[in-house]
């Protein structure tokens, strides 16, 4: 046991390595303009081992940000309400940002903002996730006709509003701590409507 702990945690290693690599020669150069040779060489591993980690020279960037909302609908605790579980997970997301350098984050924006590949592919992967999320809450609500697919299309794009006001922050220069407290707060005021509507919103105006 203690021997497959210690090759997992470095295969996790390896993977982490390329993944830095391939952002930093990224960022320095244009994604356009690094192969995917250059990275193997720079992280010192063979093109082969590269390709068993990321399938494509895309998913060295975009395997970053992806998120499984399906599987924290389907392995959600018995009892627990597919919104319910997907609070608690966007609440550990937030909380967990403060972790990560702001330097890593800025240079992930920057590098797919700036290449129209990467940009397709941010969009197939969000259409992706959305189908998959659908599909998990029409198990989870047998018989409830377009509800899911339409909460499924809420969700995901209440998330990216999310995601994208929290690097919005980042790039005016707002601190990595703030942005976080900030998204702690919006994922609350998120979930809050999408469980209550808008017309609890509304009433609390009045």
């Amino acid at each position: 046991m203690m021997m497959a702990g210690l090759r997992e945690r470095k295969k996790e290693q390896t993977r982490q390595r390329i993944a830095e690599t391939a952002l930093r020669l990224f960022a320095e150069h244009g994604y356009d303009a690094v192969t995917v040779n250059e990275i193997a060489e720079a992280a010192g591993v063979a093109k082969v081992t590269l390709f068993s980690y990321f399938p494509s020279k895309e998913s060295l960037v975009l395997d970053q940000i992806k998120d499984d909302y399906a599987a924290v609908v389907r392995n959600r605790p018995e009892g627990m309400p597919p919104l319910g579980a997907l609070r608690e997970h966007f609440r550990g997301i937030a909380r967990r940002g403060v972790e990560a350098p702001v330097e890593t984050l800025l240079a992930r924006v920057q590098v797919i903002a700036s290449s129209p590949a990467l940009l397709s592919g941010v969009s197939q992967t969000n259409m992706s996730e959305r189908e998959e999320l659908a599909a998990a809450l029409e198990a989870a609500m047998p018989d409830a006709g377009v509800v899911p697919r339409l909460m499924a299309a809420q969700i995901t794009a209440v998330i990216t509003t999310l995601q994208e006001t929290f690097f919005q922050r980042l790039v005016k220069g707002e601190s990595l701590e703030k942005a976080v407290r900030l998204l702690e707060d919006e994922v609350e005021l998120a979930f809050d409507l999408l469980e209550r509507g808008l017309s609890w919103q509304e009433g609390t105006d009045s």
